[in-house]
């Protein structure tokens, strides 16, 4: 065996003694040669080439900073480099200041948030109640404040606050309440969006005011009900009466001063199951605030409850609401109802229910026709087979529920053809707008909300990173479906026929006509009575104010418009119209990359661990 040590690189390391000199003993040795050889006098010549020119004796090698004595050379370097760095630092903030800067263009983004904020606005002016102080519409005041007030017995202490549905003053619950629902829809799926816009607290703030007035409108405290509000005003003016009401006369909210009837209902499973989904969304968007998220599951609870066991639809039996907001069935709300509820409470029980194919098949689910894929306040089977298609698509409960979410799954793929220009499912204006509910009056409302569906089955595609859907053989990109909903976006905001922005405020061209009571009458200190306000409805001249942010009915199937007061087919707005409006923008704005809140909407959902489907049957030969 040698005795050689190893060396790290791989060869033999021999250790000598003499090199185990320690650096001290070296130094010696070298002073000892040093003084040896200095010993003997040098001449001129010998002592320049050892120590250079003789000035150069006088510059000092080093400098003495007081507290430490360093190189020359590294103090010159040293400062230098400080010197250098702070002109360069200061170069290039000098062209960062003042280099125009170049962004990337994002014009259609900032027009969708610059559109959201003044479609926000209009549920600010729609505001029935003590207006709070922040509420920045300077013509509108406090209204209806005895509204519900004076009915001994009754299930209501007051029915004061809530929103106006349109140009009038009437309060119907069942378009609202689907107005709350879609507000809170776009809330959940796009909280970031909002965020971004700075509009996250205003849209939580008029959810909240529609939520406090509908847990006014029945027994919210009792597990168990048996009539809830469906109505507050009356606008019925056939056979020539002339009572006066909300569609009879024409004053301002603040001024009203003839009765305000309030209409009941006992068997309303439409309108109940629609304001339990709206409670139930609503519940979500407060979930931080435990209480009242509590407080507002268990009023969709009881009103879903009430929907199932007192069958009915609100509008029949002539009633005022046929007239106005008639509701076809109940079949969808329960589905749509049962999915909120159940993405509220996590309860198995609402599942079944939303996914039993015998609701489905009574929906409509499963046999087209000319509206289907068409949602609105009347049928939101479209949007509750997207709720749950986003299910499948992010959990995936397998067994039992599989085959039908399937079912829904496909189906809004179908659906979702069918707004694509190359199919013709849909007549298109020659200006490009959809005429989703085929060429009749007021096509604007049904425009928006599917261009949200659009938009949000994109986004559920890219947050699960799937790059399209299939249409039969041919596979579309999330793009087409984003295309398809910026094209009627962009046709609402003003790239039509007309150049005609059909959002008031919005753009140099909008309406100045518009069918409503508080824009068209001056708020100049004279109360006007039932008919004293007729001339300001009659009038030529425009609204004296504003009515920011509201979108408008909507053109004619020729793209054609009339700016007039008193044709509300062309010039009244809504806020079902409103919501699904800015559901559109809020899905549009910003970075397309921001997307969706996968999670926030499952929060109360338990993990899904999917029962085995049943054995198949014993073989037999």
């Amino acid at each position: 065996m040698s005795m050689y040590g190893r060396d790290p690189w791989g060869g033999p390391l021999e250790i000598n003694a003499a090199d185990s000199a320690t650096d001290d003993d070296r130094s010696r040795n070298l002073n000892d040669m040093d003084r040896a050889a200095l010993s003997r006098p040098l001449d001129e010549t010998q002592q320049s080439w050892l120590l250079g020119p003789a000035e150069q004796k006088k510059k000092k090698k080093y400098v003495d900073l007081g507290c430490i004595i360093v190189s020359r050379k590294i103090f010159v370097w040293t400062v230098g480099s400080i010197v250098a760095a702070a002109l360069l630092v200061g170069f290039i903030t000098l062209i960062v200041k003042t280099v125009p800067r170049h962004h990337h263009s994002h014009a259609p983004a900032d027009n969708y948030t610059l559109a959201l904020h003044k479609a926000l606005m209009f549920f600010n002016a729609q505001r029935s109640g003590k207006i709070p102080k922040h509420n920045n519409v300077s013509w509108r005041g406090s209204s209806g404040l005895s509204d519900g007030k004076g009915k001994q017995g009754s299930f209501y202490k007051d029915l004061v606050g809530g929103y106006y549905d349109a140009g009038d003053a009437i309060k119907f619950h069942f378009p609202a309440s689907f107005a709350m629902t879609m507000l809170s829809w776009s809330v959940i799926e796009y909280s970031a969006k909002y965020e971004a816009a700075g509009e996250l607290n205003h849209v939580k703030e008029l959810i909240k005011w529609g939520s406090d007035y509908f847990l006014k409108t029945f027994n919210s405290s009792a597990d168990t009900i048996d009539r809830i509000v469906a109505q507050v005003g009356s606008g019925d003016t056939s056979g020539g009466s002339t009572t006066p009401n909300d569609h009879y006369c024409w004053m301002r909210p603040e001024d009203i001063d003839y009765d305000r009837p309030v209409t009941e209902c006992s068997s309303c499973s439409d309108l109940a199951a629609e304001m339990a989904a709206a409670l139930a969304s609503a519940s979500i968007v407060f979930k931080d605030n435990k209480a009242y998220s509590q407080k507002l599951v268990h009023g969709a609870k009881t009103l879903f409850k009430f929907a199932r066991e007192q069958r009915g639809r609100y509008s029949a039996g002539g009633s005022e609401a046929a007239i106005f907001y008639n509701s076809t069935s109940y079949w969808d709300e329960f589905i749509w109802g049962g999915a909120w509820l159940y993405y509220a409470t996590g309860n198995n029980t609402y599942l079944q229910l939303a996914t039993m194919p015998g609701l489905a098949k009574h929906a409509g689910a499963f046999w087209g026709g000319p509206d289907y894929g068409v949602l609105s306040w009347d049928n939101k089977l479209a949007g509750a087979q997207l709720l749950l298609s986003r299910l499948r698509l992010f959990l995936s409960p397998g067994y039992p529920y599989e085959e039908i979410l399937r079912t829904f799954h496909n189906q809004t793929s179908i659906i979702m053809c069918s707004y694509l220009p190359i199919f013709t499912k849909f007549n298109r204006t020659k200006g490009g707008m959809i005429e989703l509910n085929h060429g009749r009056p007021q096509p604007l409302q049904y425009t928006v909300n599917a261009a949200f569906l659009a938009t949000l089955y994109s986004d559920y595609l890219e947050a699960a990173d799937t790059p399209g859907w299939y249409c039969g053989p041919n596979f579309y990109s999330t793009d087409v479906l984003r295309d398809f909903a910026k094209t009627q976006i962009d046709y609402i905001l003003g790239k039509n026929p007309r150049k005609m922005s059909y959002i008031v405020g919005f753009g140099n061209h909008y309406p100045k006509h518009v069918h409503h009571r508080g824009a068209s009458i001056p708020k100049n200190k004279i109360r006007y009575n039932c008919k004293g306000g007729w001339k300001w409805r009659d009038t030529s001249k425009p609204n004296p104010n504003t009515l920011v942010g509201a979108m408008v009915a909507g053109p004619d199937r020729h793209d054609g418009f009339h700016d007039v007061r008193t044709n509300y087919n062309y010039t009244e707005p809504t806020i079902a119209g409103n919501a699904g409006l800015v559901a559109a923008l809020v899905a549009l704005s910003g970075e397309k990359t921001t997307g969706i809140d996968k999670n926030t909407i499952f929060s109360a959902v338990p993990p899904m661990f999917p029962t085995p489907p049943p054995p198949p049957a014993p073989w037999k030969p």
